[in-house]
C-alpha cells in the first residue's frame, strides 16, 4: 500500500470521526493541562530555590535542646575557627516577629553589613542600596509582602516594634526588596544586626546560628564530624540537608498530584477501552469493510495507530501549552497557593519558566501508551475475525 493514499484516507477518516475526537481530545486536555501546570510550578520553584541556595554557606552551626532550636553561643566562633579547612565564620541573627492583632508574622533577618560574607546572598540588593545613609539610623529593607501588609494597616513608611523587654522600638522602611525574591524575602525584614537582636530579645553574646564555609569538598565530612564533637548540644547542617528538606517538600506537593493524575487517567483509559471494546455496529462493519477490501491486520491496526496518535499529540501539545501560558504568562492564579501556602502574607512570586524535557516525555509516555493500548487492542481483536462476521 503506498503511503501517499495512506495518508490521505487517514485525513479523511480523523476528520470524519472528528466528533469522538474533540470529546476524546477535551477530556485529555484537561488532564495534561492539571498536570503539566503542576510540575510547572513545581520546576520552576525548585530552580528558584537552587539559585538561592547556591549563594547559602556550605555548613551551618545550631545549638539544639529539647528537640528544638535555641540560641547559640557567639563564643562557639572561636572554636569553629580554629577548625583547619574552614572559612567565612558569620554569625547570624533571626527570628519571627509576629503581628498580632491579624496573627501573620514577619522573617526578621539580622545582617552584618559591615562584613562582606555575612550578606554575600544579599549583594545585588546591597550594591543597589547606600549603605552609608541606610546605617545612618534605625531603618530596615522589607519584602513586597510585608510592604503591602504594612501598608494596608496604616504604617506606609516605618512600623514600631515591641521588644520581649516591654520598650517600643521605631523602625523606618529604607527600601523594598525585589519581587523577583519573592519566594524567600517575601515576609523578610532585613536590619542591622544589633538591631535585629534588640527587638528579638537577644543579647549581644548570643546568635540563632553560626554559618561557615569549607572551600575544599573532599574535607566536608571530617570538618563536620570535628565540630560535631565540641559540644553535646551541637546540630551541624550541610547546604544539602537545606536542599533536601526544600525539594522534598516540594515534591511531596507535586506527588501528590502526581498520583491523582495516575488515578484518573487509569479511569480515563479503562472508559476508553470499555468504549472500543463494545464498537457500534457501524464501526465493526467499517474495519470488515477495510479486511475485504484487501487490507491487512497490519494495515487495519496501522491506520488506527496513527489516527490514535494525532489525537494524542494533539491533545499533548495543546495540554501542555495552555499549562506554560497558565503558569509562566498568567502566574498560575490559585493552584500556585497550594504550593507556596496562604497561611502567612500573600506572595506574589514569579515563577521562572523551566522546561524539564524528561519530564515532558515521561509525561507523554504515561498519557500515550495506556491511550494507545486502550483502543488497539479492540481493534486488533475485530480485524482478527473474519470480514463477513465483523460486518453482519
Amino acid at each position: 500500500m503506498q503511503s501517499s493514499p495512506f495518508f490521505y484516507f487517514l485525513t479523511l477518516e480523523f476528520f470524519k470521526e472528528r466528533r469522538k475526537h474533540i470529546g476524546v481530545i477535551a477530556i485529555s486536555l484537561v488532564i495534561l493541562f492539571l498536570l503539566s501546570s503542576v510540575l510547572f510550578i513545581s520546576s520552576s520553584i525548585r530552580y528558584s530555590l537552587v539559585q538561592t541556595l547556591e549563594w547559602e554557606p556550605d555548613f551551618v552551626v545550631q545549638r539544639i535542646q529539647g528537640g528544638e532550636r535555641v540560641d547559640t553561643p557567639i563564643s562557639w566562633i572561636d572554636d569553629i575557627v580554629e577548625v583547619h579547612g574552614v572559612d567565612e565564620v558569620t554569625p547570624r541573627v533571626y527570628g519571627r516577629y509576629f503581628f498580632k492583632p491579624k496573627g501573620v508574622s514577619f522573617l526578621i533577618v539580622g545582617v552584618d553589613f559591615m562584613d562582606e560574607q555575612s550578606h554575600r546572598a544579599l549583594r545585588k540588593i546591597m550594591n543597589e542600596t547606600d549603605l552609608k545613609q541606610f546605617l545612618q539610623g534605625d531603618r530596615m529593607l522589607v519584602g513586597e509582602g510585608v510592604s503591602s501588609y504594612l501598608k494596608a494597616h496604616f504604617y506606609p513608611k516605618d512600623y514600631t516594634f515591641l521588644t520581649p523587654k516591654g520598650s517600643f522600638k521605631k523602625v523606618e522602611i529604607f527600601k523594598i526588596l525585589p519581587r523577583s525574591g519573592n519566594l524567600l524575602s517575601n515576609d523578610m525584614i532585613i536590619m542591622p544586626i544589633a538591631l535585629a537582636q534588640e527587638i528579638l530579645g537577644m543579647g549581644e553574646e548570643k546568635v540563632s546560628d553560626i554559618a561557615f564555609n569549607v572551600p575544599n569538598d573532599d574535607e566536608w565530612d571530617n570538618v563536620a564530624d570535628k565540630i560535631s564533637t565540641f559540644h553535646y548540644d551541637l546540630r551541624v547542617l550541610t547546604k544539602e540537608d537545606i536542599k533536601k528538606a526544600y525539594e522534598n517538600l516540594y515534591n511531596y506537593k507535586g506527588g501528590i498530584f502526581l498520583i491523582l493524575f495516575l488515578i484518573t487517567m487509569v479511569t480515563f483509559v479503562l472508559i476508553l477501552y470499555q468504549r472500543y471494546a463494545m464498537v457500534y455496529s457501524s464501526e465493526r462493519r467499517h474495519i470488515g469493510l477495510l479486511r475485504a477490501l484487501g487490507w491487512s491486520i497490519h494495515d487495519v491496526l496501522k491506520l488506527k495507530f496513527f489516527e490514535t496518535m494525532m489525537v494524542v499529540i494533539v491533545a499533548f501539545v495543546l495540554g501542555v501549552t495552555l499549562a506554560y501560558l497558565y503558569v509562566f504568562v498568567l502566574g498560575a492564579p490559585l493552584m500556585r497557593e497550594i504550593f507556596l501556602g496562604g497561611a502567612n502574607l500573600h506572595n506574589e512570586v514569579v515563577l521562572v519558566p523551566v522546561l524539564d524535557f524528561t519530564v515532558l516525555s515521561t509525561i507523554f509516555l504515561i498519557y500515550a501508551v495506556p491511550f494507545v493500548s486502550a483502543v488497539l487492542i479492540p481493534v486488533w481483536r475485530i480485524a482478527v475475525t473474519d470480514p463477513k462476521e465483523a460486518m453482519l
